[in-house]
């Protein structure tokens, strides 16, 4: 099969073009990544010499571009988002261009090329917040709280709209907090481990107490495959890692696992629109495809936390260039701040 993956330089899209290329030996992959402040080229050295494997550097919105590419590929895998919670606050219109206006671009080229499946990769935040009971289901109405799960949701409500309007064999997935090797290190587990090896503190948002369901980042690649090649075209499935957490309980959780205590702690304001609560009901994947997590939380997290002290060299600069960018973002912010 010849798979287009975009945002294949991002931590799901560079474990899942791993995943590939070594679970099918007759796969080719071409992937196609804009290499913003997420993309790292450096995460796949290691397959760039590979002939089945295709780096091209570009957007999904340039339509020139996205329609050559689909005349050379079976099916697509898309990832390619702008992603994180808080720099959706301080810049909402990246979000919308990249994820729904992108994700229509694709859409559009997949449909005249004639693609035999389009897999659409989303997040369990398009469903808003729970309360401390229920999980989220495939039916579960949409109520995001963010710039960014709004933008999501409506890249979700385009590719159902395809599939209903011109019978695109499309694939939608719903998952929830992944974790692993290859994390860009602003994110909550990567950020925490990375400012506990040069013991620094690690900030808590409010009380703490917000509960996430986390998954293994291999979990989901190997589910995300499973769905391409066995989902039903035109069907949801949530993909959850049966692994619900608070974030005061993950943070010394990992504190212990690094020889810190709670002095290390750090708690800061809320974050606006802070959903108190997500889990998800994996039920569906799982009797349909027979797909089930393979990681326990405990396993997974000293893995991550021995990959992150391994792989200095990976993520050193990564986060230094994260630093530069926020404080960019904060002094324009304190220079305009009616912008």
């Amino acid at each position: 099969m010849r798979i287009l993956v975009t945002g294949g330089c991002g931590f799901i899209g560079g474990n899942l073009v791993h995943h590939l290329l070594k679970a099918h030996p007759e796969d080719e992959v071409i992937n196609l990544d804009a290499l913003t402040y997420a993309g790292c080229p450096e995460s796949l050295a290691d397959v760039a010499d590979d002939p089945r494997y295709t780096f091209v550097h570009g957007d999904i919105c340039d339509r020139e571009l996205v329609e050559s590419l689909m005349t050379r590929v079976d099916a697509v895998m898309h990832l390619a988002a702008e992603s994180h919670v808080d720099r959706s606050l301080t810049d909402p219109g990246a979000f919308v261009r990249t994820n729904v206006l992108g994700t229509q671009v694709l859409l559009e080229a997949a449909r005249h090329a004639k693609v035999e499946r389009f897999l659409h990769v989303s997040t369990d935040e398009v469903y808003g917040s729970l309360g401390e009971t229920g999980f989220f289901t495939e039916t579960t109405p949409y109520a995001p709280n963010s710039p960014y799960s709004a933008s999501k949701a409506g890249s979700d409500l385009l590719v159902r709209a395809y599939h209903e309007t011109f019978g695109m064999p499309v694939l939608l997935t719903n998952c929830s907090n992944n974790y692993g090797p290859y994390h860009f290190p602003e994110k909550l587990l990567p950020l925490f481990i990375t400012n506990l090896i040069d013991g620094q503190l690690v900030p808590v948002y409010g009380d703490g107490l917000n509960v996430r369901d986390w998954l293994h980042v291999q979990d989901h690649v190997e589910a995300l495959d499973l769905v391409l090649r066995r989902g039903v075209p035109g069907e949801r499935y949530n993909i959850g890692g049966h692994n619900e957490w608070t974030n005061m309980a993950i943070t010394r959780e990992i504190l212990k696992r690094m020889d810190r205590d709670d002095t290390f702690i750090r708690f800061v304001q809320d974050r606006p629109g802070h959903d108190r609560r997500y889990a998800i009901d994996a039920g569906k994947i799982e009797r349909e495809l027979g797909w089930r997590p393979r990681y326990t939380f405990e396993q997974g997290l000293q893995e991550t936390i021995d990959w992150y002290r391994a792989n200095e060299a990976w993520w050193r600069p990564l986060k230094a260039r994260g630093l530069d960018q926020a404080r960019a973002r904060s002094n324009a912010m304190a220079a305009h701040p009616g912008g």
